[in-house]
């Protein structure tokens, strides 16, 4: 396994409305996406982009609200009410590939690939192996570097 581009982190908020008024007002982000729904994984998402000097695209901040009650990240909120640092998520070329090789190394996957906010397949590692935080791995988009 080798290790890609650091694609995004993910924050886990109670109000992506608030956190949004924070990016832009206290942090001075200037590129934010809109928020969108992605019921399928129980998140409302909305991304804030960092810039770069080298025309490259920056790490995203990918910011993460529950969608509603069954929210995966409910759990996380809980132990953490004013929110935090959810995962950290990293490119791969292919990601069944990926996916088999974090399995012969008898890493624990969490659910089946499926497709992610960014419209491309992923896959999360359990944090335990891990050195404790969340994975998530994607197959980098099209039209990417």
């Amino acid at each position: 396994m080798k290790l890609g581009r650091m694609n995004h982190l993910g924050y886990a908020v109670p109000s992506i409305e608030a956190a949004i008024s924070h990016y832009r007002d206290v942090m001075g982000a200037t590129d934010i996406e809109e928020p969108f729904d992605l019921p399928e994984q129980g998140v409302k998402v909305c991304f804030v982009n960092t810039p770069t000097d080298s025309g490259m695209n920056g790490t995203q901040i990918e910011l993460i609200e529950p969608f509603d009650a069954t929210s995966p990240i409910n759990n996380f909120l809980e132990k953490n009410p004013q929110g935090g640092q959810h995962h950290v998520c990293f490119e791969v070329p292919d990601i069944a590939t990926a996916r088999e090789e974090f399995e012969a190394m008898g890493k624990r996957i969490l659910g089946p690939t499926r497709i992610g906010a960014h419209g491309t397949p992923i896959f999360f590692v359990h944090p335990k192996d891990m050195q404790g935080m969340l994975t998530e791995i994607m197959e980098t988009p099209k039209g990417d570097h």
